[in-house]
């Protein structure tokens, strides 16, 4: 299965089990492999036989701007399951979600989360 990677989908949102993270937000990075066939756009080099991966940046960017969890788990879930919703293409996806500036203090690390999901787990 072929695997296209969409890297530094930034959004800022309001995720966050702090009620400041909620109302001040933060900034979110996202990385995406999408799982698809794209052995027909390959031959015919049309973008209608394989994936339009702007769609995918503007749905996890309005994810991460309109969603407010508690957990960025939730966060991370909601994108995997969207895409492989709204994606008809792709069978399987995985999505890293980092928070680049966690309220921990004297820790100047990120956090990040991965999930694997595919059509067969919805």
């Amino acid at each position: 299965m072929d695997c296209i990677h969409l890297t530094g989908i930034r959004g800022y949102g309001y995720t966050g089990y702090l009620p400041e993270e909620q109302v001040l937000g933060q900034w979110f990075e996202v990385d995406v492999r999408l799982w698809l066939d794209i052995s027909t756009a390959a031959k015919t080099d049309a973008i209608e036989d394989t994936l339009d991966y702007r769609s995918v940046i503007s749905l996890i960017q309005h994810l991460i701007k309109t969603s407010k969890f508690a957990l960025i788990e939730k966060l991370v879930a909601t994108i995997a399951d969207s895409i492989l919703q709204e994606c008809d293409r792709v069978t399987k996806v995985q999505v890293t979600l980092s928070k680049p500036a966690a309220p921990i203090p004297d820790f100047g690390g990120k956090i990040s989360i991965e999930l694997t999901k595919s059509k067969s787990n919805l």
